[in-house]
């Protein structure tokens, strides 16, 4: 098993679609085309993803970062992480944010194992009223 990290492209247009439903589908095409979205494939399948936002146009963000169920644990998101920080790295940014739900321990020990740290809240912004934790990582 080889599995490789990437940015993805239009040719991956039905595999990001399928398997990020929270993004309108001419906005997937557009990252697809900008850099926006890293993939992690094992041969033809993808089996992580990460896809990357800008808070006011300038501060960049995972908007999302899955690892499918059978690769969790192996240090996956670990490495999509680290090609993104790499990528962000040459363009001169200084910093990555990142957020997970208040009552998700596991994402946010993701986080703070990868070097994160907290850096405010907004509560009541999810469905059921619950609040996001937001993260910040130098690079």
């Amino acid at each position: 098993m080889s599995i490789t990290v990437r940015f993805g492209n239009i040719k991956d247009s039905n595999d990001v679609v399928n398997g990020d439903q929270h993004v309108p589908n001419h906005i997937l095409t557009w990252k697809l085309q900008n850099q926006e979205i890293v993939l992690a494939t094992d041969d033809e399948d993808v089996v992580g993803y990460l896809r990357l936002e800008f808070l006011w146009s300038k501060y960049p963000y995972i908007g999302l970062i899955k690892v499918h169920p059978d690769y969790r644990g192996q240090g996956l998101g670990k490495r999509l992480l680290q090609f993104v920080e790499e990528h962000l790295k040459k363009k001169g940014v200084k910093a990555i944010y990142s957020s997970s739900q208040v009552n998700e321990n596991n994402p946010q020990e993701w986080h703070r194992k990868s070097g994160f740290k907290e850096c405010g809240i907004i509560n009541g912004i999810n469905e059921g009223n619950i609040g996001e934790l937001f993260f910040v990582k130098e690079l």
